[in-house]
């Protein structure tokens, strides 16, 4: 796989090779033996449904914009928010839905190593739990990285207003250098899941 920058907006690429469809689509094969099935999220959201959900750094670097009805709107800069919203509205009657998504996220940081402003997240989220998932949850991420050289760090401060009490667990490899989060995840209200940066992936395979 080789990246194109030309013609390219800062902090993203084009990208060549099967490889980034296949690491994907391995992901999903676990998870569809788990039981989860896949959730398609818009990338288009309301600004409102991460203002007070991802912290004042991110924040700051969402891509925000308003339409010709003068709503404001913005590129999702992840997706757990969204699920949390759904918890308390959609499935506010159900209870362990096992769900998964492959989405593209925008943030306007510094691109650097490891680090773009457009990145995929697969995301994997189980709602309204009926009973405690944070060792399940953390086996299922261990084991889709299982050929990469990882470390599980828990009981991490993640900066993200709805993990309960500001915790989570990171996984890190640190052949990303000083980006080496991989995973992200933790409990929130309505819900526990994580997150893995396919594009960090692809840069230490």
């Amino acid at each position: 796989m080789y990246e194109i920058k030309e013609t390219c907006y800062k902090g993203t690429r084009i990208l060549i090779g099967n490889e980034k469809r296949d690491i994907i689509n391995n992901m999903i094969s676990i998870l569809v033996g788990y039981g989860f099935q896949e959730i398609s999220i818009p990338i288009i959201q309301f600004e409102e449904t991460f203002s007070d959900k991802v912290g004042e750094e991110n924040n700051n670097m969402m891509y925000t914009f308003k339409d010709r009805g003068d709503r404001d709107l913005c590129l999702a800069p992840e997706y757990t928010a969204i699920i949390q919203k759904l918890s308390k509205t959609t499935f506010k009657q159900d209870k362990d839905v096992m769900l998964f998504y492959v989405s593209e996220c925008f943030r306007g940081e510094k691109p650097q190593y490891g680090r773009f402003r457009e990145f995929t997240q697969l995301g994997v989220e189980i709602i309204n739990p009926t009973k405690n998932y944070d060792t399940f949850i953390k086996s299922i991420a261990l084991s889709m990285l299982k050929d990469y050289d990882i470390e599980l760090n828990e009981e991490v401060s993640r900066g993200l207003d709805y993990y309960k009490d500001g915790k989570g667990f990171e996984i890190t490899c640190d052949a990303l250098g000083s980006s080496k989060q991989i995973v992200g995840g933790g409990e929130y209200d309505g819900g526990i899941g994580f997150a893995i940066g396919i594009d960090r992936l692809i840069s230490i395979k």
